[in-house]
């Protein structure tokens, strides 16, 4: 039996003499995954919106594809092929993140893109590019991951339309407004607002993203920006990796009034799996990272290692629960109990965290969301929607209102 096989089958297999599934604390019960639930998983389309493995590719190796085998297994990593496989996903928007404080991020995303196109150069049987719903639907059709490109912050425009354009063209198909800090023309959930929002260059940011196609990615950004693109934009926004305000209370989380918009905008809110994001015990606190990190860059602006020894002191007085698979099925029920299950979905943001829940450790947990979906009394059209067909129909939607808007 090769390693996928291995993974899948540790995947559905359930605990044996009453133990835990793996990873599973004991505090709300195991995610066991039944026969059922195994079936149903392996007939949806599971759709993630957001992974860093290309950051990590850039990080830990150097870009470098020599230095690792994604078909044998990565174990320090918490994506590769076989764990693909076995977590069953047919959908991943990977992103091309650069950080707010890049120097040159409009030349580091370009790279990144190249990385995602280079990973998929080297498995065509695994991975397939793809820009449309359509191509997604041929792509499984094959029995390939669809792979669609994510951009991280609109840092990465330096204030220009015409990388808008060019990034559009290398194949992105979102771009999160905003990361970690605030822009000229939008502010972030995590720094100090400029523009109570959106500024006149933001708003033509977001209609230029509408006339291209490209879906307008909320996650990261502040609440007063969330409600200014609402206002702007004629298509149906995402929320990439975000999860629920009113469970945890951390800025990077969508409030209920943003909720309730976003089902009148027809989009789609992505649960997030970083613990600091989901344990509702920790999240205000975890928030106070950010305003370290400030702190530091302005201390240390050339100096990366001191400011990451502040970092590292601070998350030692901090100490990070990692919580379990139930906080996030806790936040996927509010998501769906305000905007509707036909706007909910999933952004692990693997790869790109260092705290993962209890049975949500790594790409092929999946099976366990399905699961606990139908533990929760879900039905199988709203888990499918759930699972992948809500943001299967959000990437068309934003298509067809490009084609509209020319």
């Amino acid at each position: 039996m090769n390693l996928a096989a291995l993974l899948l089958a540790a995947a559905f297999a359930p605990p044996a003499d009453g133990a835990t599934a793996p990873g599973t604390e004991n505090d709300r019960g195991p995610i066991v995954v039944s026969p059922e639930a195994a079936a149903l998983h392996r007939s949806l389309l599971v759709a993630d919106g957001h992974n860093d493995l290309p950051w990590a590719i850039r990080t830990d190796f150097g870009s470098d594809f020599s230095q690792f085998d994604l078909a044998a297994g990565v174990p320090s990593l918490h994506t590769d092929i076989p764990r693909l496989r076995a977590g069953g996903v047919g959908m991943q928007f990977w992103s091309v993140y650069v950080p707010a404080t890049q120097r040159g991020a409009a030349t580091a995303v370009f790279e990144q893109i190249a990385i995602v196109k280079e990973m998929i150069r080297r498995h065509p049987n695994t991975f397939a590019l793809c820009r449309t719903a359509e191509e997604v639907e041929a792509a499984r059709a094959e029995g390939k991951i669809a792979s669609l490109i994510g951009m991280e912050g609109g840092h990465a425009l330096e204030n220009s339309l015409g990388l808008l354009r060019k990034f559009r063209e290398a194949g992105a198909a979102y771009m999160t407004l905003t990361h970690s800090a605030t822009l000229d023309w939008a502010d972030s959930a995590t720094d100090e607002p400029k523009s109570d929002g959106l500024s006149p260059f933001g708003v033509e940011v977001v209609r230029e993203m509408n006339r291209l196609g490209m879906l307008v990615d909320l996650s990261h950004v502040s609440a007063a920006t969330m409600h200014d693109a609402l206002d702007v934009t004629t298509a149906p926004v995402i929320f990439s990796h975000s999860s629920a305000r009113a469970v945890a209370k951390h800025p990077r989380n969508v409030p209920d009034d943003v909720l309730k918009r976003l089902k009148e905008n027809g989009g789609v809110v992505m649960a997030n799996f970083y613990s600091a994001f989901v344990v509702p015990e920790v999240a205000a606190e975890q928030a106070g990272i950010y305003a370290v990190r400030r702190e530091a860059l302005a201390r240390y602006p050339d100096d990366e290692a001191a400011r990451d020894r502040l970092e590292r002191e601070w998350r030692k007085d901090h100490p990070l629960r990692p919580g379990t698979i139930h906080d996030v099925l806790d936040h996927l029920d509010h998501l769906v109990k305000v905007a509707g299950p036909e706007h909910v979905g999933l952004g692990g943001d693997y790869d790109g965290v260092s705290t993962l829940p209890a049975g949500l450790e790594d790409v092929a947990a999946y099976p366990r969301l399905t699961q606990g979906l139908l533990d929760r009394g879900y039905t199988e059209e709203q888990i499918r929607g759930i699972m992948g067909g809500n943001a299967l129909r959000v990437l068309r939607a934003a298509l067809a209102a490009g084609e509209q808007a020319e």
